[in-house]
């Protein structure tokens, strides 16, 4: 998500020429809830006449879909360390889809978000993270697909999903994301989607999806002095400043590619696949500018990921395991260390296992142990060589228009923690409020402790059409 800038702009004219095409038709479209249904095909009997054939003056309009999407408004106040309000978010997201027939489709999403803490709050909060955050532009989706022979092409801005464990990515390596709330977000806005072309092709009850990656999405972490910005472990007697973000330059070079191949047995969903790309974790390079004073650079670097993924639905419960093998990642060593920039390459495990338990009283149960293994862990490492940990989901819907949910997630080394409950009323079809809290607590330098100054309560509405 990135602010919006006539020049860059300007860069993606192609696209600019597709949107174009968005503003020529359309009508009306039914209420929606859930993302998934805000940008369905509309219903073939709407374009047609009393035998089901279209008239000739409906062809046009029969293969645009309505306007769909959501005007949100989020509240949040932070309530540790320095209370203030921390988000006064009026989030819209606007979109269509269509087809230039031939097996031809198109979508098109963008989003526009204006945030008036950023206005209330500018004693709090440094320059640079208001820029940052009041006003932003981004496309969510804007993509071509088509059919190639047996092949699937899409093409352009799209949301490239691996993988999904609860409350936090491991397996799902392709998808960039906006860290600037932490993992505070749904995951759906919390995805930044990436310009790729991506081919499919299904066999029976195989499937394989090759992927290339030329104009890179990494994560999004905003500016030092942000409520969630991801600063580094304290080092006693020093003080700590970072650099902004360096990005990766926009050219073919730099691309990603993987290839994912996955199959049906026996009921167990089971895939494998291989991604080589600029890292969208940034790693934080260091240099110290005085004998108390550290300077941080966040980057990103080259790595190669091997990963797997099942999914077994035993009928009283669902299992669900991932597992990535990373190579070349940069991670911080100890301040006494003598590398340059604070940094030594490491290869990893990261796995998660868990399982989904419905119940009859309209709740279920979502149990999850993860771990990271540091293989040939270099001595000076900041991290110890197995960093584990484990999270527990519970939701309930009290009725088909209140639910509640309750998501714990526990360091067992560090022993920190993120909890969020938050309740959902859904006012009616296409309303929707919820109410919460994301609170944070434990090592303060851990994963999660570093921001026991976050701690906040928030409420949102949202509008979906």
């Amino acid at each position: 998500m990135t602010h919006f800038d006539p020049l860059s702009a300007l860069r993606r004219l192609p696209l600019a020429a597709l949107t174009l095409a968005l503003l020529l038709g359309g009508r009306a479209a039914p209420a929606a809830d859930a993302l998934d249904d805000l940008f369905v095909e509309p219903a073939p009997e709407a374009a047609g006449d009393a035998q089901g054939k279209p008239k000739a003056d409906e062809e046009a309009s029969s293969s645009m879909s309505g306007w769909r999407g959501f005007s949100q408004f989020e509240l949040a106040r932070t309530v540790a360390g320095n209370s203030h309000w921390s988000k006064a978010r009026w989030r819209n997201e606007l979109g269509r889809s269509g087809s230039f027939g031939q097996g031809i489709k198109w979508k098109a999403v963008g989003r526009v978000d204006y945030d008036f803490a950023y206005g209330w709050e500018s004693d709090f909060y440094p320059a640079a993270v208001r820029d940052d955050r009041r006003s932003e532009f981004a496309w969510r989706e804007v993509y071509l697909d088509m059919p190639v022979g047996d092949v699937e092409l899409r093409l352009g801005r799209q949301h490239i999903v691996w993988g999904e464990m609860v409350g936090l990515f491991f397996a799902d390596v392709v998808s960039a994301r906006d860290m600037r709330e932490f993992f505070t977000q749904e995951f759906d806005q919390q995805r930044i989607p990436q310009w790729a072309a991506r081919a499919e092709y299904f066999k029976n009850d195989w499937r394989a999806e090759l992927i290339w990656v030329p104009y890179v999405s990494v994560d999004n972490i905003g500016r030092f002095g942000g409520d969630f910005y991801l600063t580094q472990p304290d080092l006693s007697g020093i003080s700590a400043t970072y650099d902004a973000q360096v990005r990766p330059d926009r050219k073919l070079s730099n691309s990603n590619y993987g290839l994912r191949v996955g199959t049906l047995v026996q009921g167990w969903d089971l895939a494998a696949f291989y991604y080589r790309s600029l890292d969208v974790n940034p790693t934080f390079s260091r240099r110290f500018v005085a004998p108390t004073a550290v300077v941080y650079t966040p980057r990103h670097d080259w790595i190669h990921q091997y990963g797997a993924t099942l999914t077994k639905d035993f009928g009283s419960f669902l299992l669900k395991a991932e597992a990535v093998l990373t190579y070349d990642r940069y991670l911080p060593v100890s301040p006494l260390s003598a590398r340059p920039d604070g940094l030594v390459r490491q290869d990893m495990v990261d796995y998660a296992i868990g399982i989904d338990i419905p119940f009859m009283s309209e709740s279920r149960l979502n149990l999850q142990y993860f771990e990271r293994a540091h293989m040939d862990k270099a001595p000076d490492l900041l991290a110890s060589r197995r960093e584990n940990g484990m999270a527990v989901l519970y939701n309930h819907k009290f009725d088909e228009r209140l639910e509640g949910e309750l998501l714990w997630v526990q360091s067992l080394v560090r022993n920190d923690y993120m909890f969020r409950p938050k309740l959902i009323w859904r006012v009616q079809s296409n309303w929707r409020a919820q109410f919460g809290a994301d609170l944070f607590g434990g090592n303060s330098n851990g994963y999660f402790g570093r921001f026991g100054n976050s701690d906040r309560y928030y409420g949102e509405l949202r509008y979906s059409f």
